[in-house]
């Protein structure tokens, strides 16, 4: 049952009251850290909902608890997890935690159920960070790492209807069934009741009747990738557009544009309208036939591939005898599946064929819809492909797609194919962690000299010498290739990371082979023979003459060059498949892969030449994709053409902001301007101007002796910003910074404070004994084991032990009572193991006896959790009664007749709830709520002959109202 895919027809008669009883179960779960929400259930129709909370899976001695499930006709569709607001670590510990679920293989089962997930630790989403522990955040059920999506609803008017009032009858029915009585008329309850709270708008937006049931059919993709089968959920900018397109068809709009910014995933976007435009059209009884325009090769190959990936059928269109085939089927499909099927065409085949299909070759229950890709670019409405294309069926919807905006030249697109059907602008895109920032590097005075010499030199030799020829001249490229090449290996220590790639373009096909020429003497083996070579190669002069060894790494780069007359297809397909992943370094172009071109780990950009408009800003963006924790994307300015760039860019903005008027508000924060890196930089020196930034070893001692969290962090986070704006510092002329900037010394002052910090959440953690969760998710969970002897056998054992220490803490922090004595000792016994640093660095034999110290601590922590829940459900799932019932046979006080002591505090937990229900003032002052629990304990105990004595009564009763109290307050009773 892994995909799931007819389960939108259990659907149909949805009903608004899950949402309302989420939203009550996320005021308990937020007001406390576990509180639950349990067998709450309405139905209608033929659909049952039930809203369960810490529904337990198990499988042998593995399970969990989600601490929200949605289930539908007993179906696990949803996981939601909700935490309190500033906690430990935000949201990246819970979503370390999740994806340790996903990739335990014994879990897998129910992860082919749950569609959807949701987190949340209900505040506002922080746009700044790249990694943000902050936020509502859903994602696709996965078997490895769930990238978590933002949600920014943009018809909130439309789900207004979906909140109904929250009747005291039903909030009291919620409240006695999860034993939380006491939370009703707290402050924070009646806070999150509302239903403008981050976490309550993410879960209206995704769980609301029409919106979950147009996810569950529409918004999945299962993507055959070669590393396996991956699950992604549609983006809300992806929803929110196909949406719109609805809008307009049923307006019957026949024509508009989606400009979502490069990165947004507009292929993705066509494809979940195959599935849902299919169903739209049928309801209306026609047959739609889906048709991916294209007008370049390359982008026509890269379509199909994506398609495919995701399970369309594809037919690829690379005549126009085949088209006019097409163009008279009737069907929907041409497999014997019933498969959805796209057809990805070529314009460019029958630009000279006006009479692709007559009009006796229409079939009227067909309709054809064209998505065209790139529409920025300028379509001649008086060539031939587009009144072609007009010709083929003038009743077609024409969808265009473009990742930048329409202006100057470009606005006869919107007069060809209509105006904006939904916009997803660059900020947006940024601020969801789709796609970085740019920022755009200075070329060092030094090696503007360097150039400028070269091209001096050349001009000497040689007199007039046009432009491309110029810059083409080995020893120009010479010079060019030895800076790209030096500030990659830099930049790749800089950032710490050894698999970005760079993408080099040229100004001219002919300095694009050049340099690629010179590559690859350069890389060839230390021992070649060099007297042979010419006297006047520049590059082998340079290799002559280096006093570095390595000049560009230890490690030879390697590099492919890209043109349209280079070498094969196949080749060149093949080549820039090794290059995204990460088998090729380099990539010299010149026009090629300027668009379209997808590439994640490409983050340096070497430009060597202008671009304008539209293929300015298309080019810019190769770098921008998101690729693990970069901040921004890097384009190096070559050859001194600052002035032109600068130029370029400024037209382009000026004709922006001259067509989209207040619209020019969307692009503010696409490049890193001079003024804000200032103002990090200046941050940066005051966030550390105490430390000794030039002694790492007083660093690390002062920093040793921090003892605030929040001035630690701050530490950390300006070690991190210096590190990300090194490479702009290095090469933009910042020379007053290169002192406080040194490499070597920042990324060692990094991890040293990283490690302080991780040694002050532990030493937090042990000191405060009672924080369960603490201690065993935060100290034992990354354990790092070194080994005296390596050998696969060890590893195994390495594994058996990391999976039961783990099992054993999750064992330990799910216990509901951690004042019992049992619990208290298992705990204890836990931490001397790990202070005694006995889990690391240990020998075959010592993991041996580990391994099963601590297996009998796991199997007494499940036996006390086991006894616990038993107890607990004698009263109604309430751990409350459950402690206070544990307390007093602990006291002796009352004999040890379970059965008696059961039936007691029964009649008062019932008649204390009554009371708390009807005055939610009575928690509000302890002294009055004590006073007034009195005469029930008194009353409920004597009713089981022999009553207690004074002194017992109180002890019930103090016992009674601080389990109350606490529960209100929203701490777990200790």
């Amino acid at each position: 049952c892994h995909r799931m895919t007819t389960l939108g027809d259990l659907l149909d008669r949805f009903h608004l009251e899950l949402v309302r009883v989420a939203f009550v179960a996320h005021s308990h779960l937020h007001h406390c850290q576990k509180v639950w929400l349990e067998g709450v259930y309405e139905s209608r129709g033929d659909s049952s909902w039930h809203v369960v909370t810490e529904l337990t899976f198990e499988n042998g001695e593995d399970n969990f608890r989600p601490d929200i499930t949605l289930l539908v006709n007993g179906l696990p569709l949803a996981i939601i997890e909700v935490k309190k607001r500033m906690n430990q670590g935000g949201v990246l510990e819970e979503r370390s935690r999740m994806d340790r679920r996903h990739a335990n293989r014994k879990f897998r089962h129910f992860f082919n159920l749950i569609q959807l997930q949701a987190f949340s630790n209900n505040m506002e989403y922080d746009d700044t960070a790249i990694d943000p522990v902050q936020g509502a955040f859903y994602a696709a059920s996965t078997y490895g790492t769930a990238h978590f999506n933002y949600f920014r609803e943009e018809r909130a008017a439309e789900l207004a209807g979906a909140i109904g009032p929250l009747t005291q009858e039903v909030q009291d029915i919620v409240l006695t069934d999860t034993n939380l009585a006491s939370i009703k008329g707290t402050p924070e309850f009646e806070r999150n009741k509302s239903a403008d709270t981050p976490t309550h708008r993410l879960l209206t937006s995704l769980f609301s009747r029409q919106r979950l049931a147009f996810i569950l059919r529409y918004a999945f993709a299962w993507l055959d990738e070669e590393e396996g089968i991956q699950k992604h959920v549609m983006r809300y900018p992806q929803l929110f557009a196909t949406l719109a397109i609805a809008e307009r068809l049923a307006a019957d709009v026949r024509k508009g544009i989606v400009w979502h910014t490069q990165g947004s995933g507009k292929t993705a976007l066509a494809y979940y309208n195959v599935r849902f435009l299919t169903d739209w059209f049928q309801q209306r009884n026609q047959v739609a036939r889906f048709y991916f325009i294209v007008d370049r090769l390359d982008l026509l190959k890269q379509a199909r591939d994506e398609f495919r990936l995701r399970g369309l059928t594809v037919h690829v269109i690379d005549s126009r005898e085949a088209f006019a085939c097409d163009i008279k089927q009737g069907g929907a499909a041409r497999n014997d599946r019933g498969a959805l099927e796209i057809t990805v065409v070529n314009i460019q085949k029958f630009k000279d064929d006006p009479d692709v299909a007559a009009a006796r070759d229409y079939n009227l229950n067909v309709q054809r819809v064209y998505f065209l890709d790139e529409v920025h670019r300028s379509y001649n409405p008086r060539g031939s492909f587009l009144a072609n294309l007009e010709q083929s069926d003038r009743n077609a919807i024409k969808i265009g797609l473009t990742g930048t905006p329409l202006i100057g030249d470009q606005l006869q697109s919107k007069a060809l194919f209509g105006d904006y059907i939904h916009t997803y602008y660059y900020n947006a895109s940024i601020a969801d962690g789709y796609t970085l920032r740019l920022i755009r590097e200075e070329i060092a005075t030094r090696y503007r000299m360097q150039l400028q010499q070269a091209l001096a030199d050349i001009e000497v030799r040689q007199g007039g010498i046009e432009r491309k020829t110029l810059y083409a001249h080995p020893r120009f490229v010479a010079a060019m290739l030895d800076y790209i090449l030096r500030d990659f290996v830099q930049s790749r220590t800089t950032f710490g990371d050894d698999r970005i790639g760079a993408m080099v373009i040229c100004d001219s096909s002919e300095q694009a082979r050049e340099l690629h020429r010179q590559f690859e003497r350069l890389m060839l083996p230390v021992a070649v023979d060099i007297v042979a070579e010419p006297a006047n190669d520049p590059v082998f002069q340079r290799v002559r003459v280096a006093d570095d060894p390595a000049p560009y790494g230890r490690q030879p780069l390697t590099a492919s060059l890209i043109l349209h007359d280079e070498g094969d297809k196949g080749s060149r397909e093949t080549e820039i498949k090794d290059f995204k992943k990460g088998r090729i370094d380099l990539l010299f172009v010149f026009n090629m892969l300027l668009t379209g071109f997808d590439a994640p780990r490409l983050k340096k950009l070497y430009f060597g030449r202008v671009i304008k408009d539209h293929n300015l800003l298309q080019a810019l963006t190769r770098v921008n994709r998101r690729y693990g924790s970069f901040r921004y994307g890097y384009v190096v300015d070559f050859a001194d053409i600052q002035a032109e760039f600068d130029k370029a860019n400024r037209n382009y903005y000026d004709e922006l902001t001259a067509e989209l008027g207040d619209e020019m508000q969307h692009y503010s924060h696409l490049f890193k301007s001079a003024e804000e890196i200032r103002a990090d930089v200046e941050a940066i020196r005051q966030a550390l101007f105490a430390y000794a930034l030039d002694d790492a070893e007083l660093f690390s001692q002062q920093i040793g002796e921090v003892r605030d969290r929040q001035t630690l962090l701050a530490i950390v986070k300006a070690l991190t910003l210096a590190r990300e704006l090194y490479n702009l510092i290095r090469l933009g002329g910042h020379a007053e910074l290169a002192g406080l900037l040194d490499f070597h010394k920042l990324r060692h002052l990094h991890i040293e404070a990283q490690n302080a910090l991780a040694a002050l959440n532990l030493k937090e953690h042990l000191e405060h004994a009672d924080d369960t969760s603490g201690l065993l998710n935060q100290a034992l969970e990354d354990v790092i084991f070194k080994f005296e002897k390596i050998g696969e056998a060890e590893l195994r054992l390495a594994d058996e032990l990391k999976d039961v220490l783990r099992r054993t803490r999750e064992t330990l922090a799910a216990t509901q009572d951690p004042k019992d004595p049992a619990w208290i000792k298992l705990k204890e016994e836990l931490e001397r193991l790990f202070k005694a640093r006995k889990l690391s660095e240990v020998s075959q034999q010592e993991m041996q006896a580990n391994i099963v110290v601590l297996r009998e601590l796991e199997h007494r922590a499940r036996e006390l959790n086991r006894t616990d829940a038993n107890l607990a459900a004698r009263y109604g799932g309430d751990a409350k009664l459950m402690r206070v019932h544990k307390r007093l046979l602990e006291s002796h006080r009352l004999g040890d007749n379970p059965v008696r002591l059961h039936s007691a505090l029964s009649e008062v937990k019932q008649a204390t709830d009554r009371a708390v229900l009807g005055n939610s003032q009575l928690l509000g002052t302890p002294e009055y709520f004590e006073r007034q629990l009195m005469p029930i304990v008194v009353r409920s105990f004597n009713a089981q002959p022999p009553g207690p004595d004074a002194d017992t009564c109180r002890l019930i009763n103090q016992l009674l109202v601080r389990e109350y109290l606490n529960e209100s307050q929203g701490r777990l009773s200790l």
